[in-house]
């Protein structure tokens, strides 16, 4: 999505430890209209057999909402960890954050989950694909079909969507990045 990689460039920052921050449109404040751009795009790039998305939170409930809104189907939320108003009957697992750097369970409440679901998986970013092989666990779990995964902006050079597609999980990304120095990116051609 070439509007994504020009809007990467303009408003994004660049920080040592290959961080790219876009908290001015995707993650901490949010561009909505161009938010549903992108979610129209996901909606073109996965038009049929897509009965549920599920993503994790917090980052990727915007743009999992956004590309439901198209798709006419809901969104489910892996929590990071339980909490009072969830039971103890839920699908878990652990995940690893490379921009926080930490490990974390989360959970699905079974409720919301069966083997009756074609999931799609919506990330804003995908780095060394832990998160997404949470998510991909959880619908294991509860039985359904990983249909695809969607992410936003990809860092192709830590490899985990190639991983990824490699052991042939259709991983979608608006934008890859292949290459972050100090004051660019290099994005990969698809």
């Amino acid at each position: 999505m070439k509007a994504l990689e020009r809007k990467i460039v303009e408003e994004g920052k660049i920080f040592p430890g290959n961080i790219v921050k876009v908290s001015g449109f995707l993650n901490h404040r949010i561009d909505v209209k161009f938010m549903m751009e992108m979610g129209k795009e996901i909606a073109r790039l996965y038009p049929a057999g897509v009965n549920k998305i599920l993503t994790i939170e917090a980052s990727g409930i915007a743009i999992a909402v956004c590309a439901a809104n198209f798709m006419n189907v809901p969104v489910v939320f892996a929590k990071k960890g339980k909490s009072n108003n969830i039971q103890s009957d839920v699908y878990a697992a652990e995940v690893e954050s490379f921009t926080h750097g930490t490990k974390y369970n989360v959970v699905v409440s079974k409720e919301y989950l069966s083997a009756d679901d074609k999931v799609l998986i919506i990330d804003d970013f995908l780095a060394n694909g832990n998160a997404l092989r949470g998510l991909i666990s959880i619908v294991g779990q509860a039985g359904g079909e990983v249909v695809g995964c969607a992410i936003a902006i990809e860092k192709g050079f830590q490899r985990g969507g190639d991983n990824l597609r490699k052991e042939g999980v259709k991983v979608q990304s608006l934008a890859i990045i292949d290459e972050m120095t100090d004051d660019s990116v290099r994005f990969r051609e698809q």
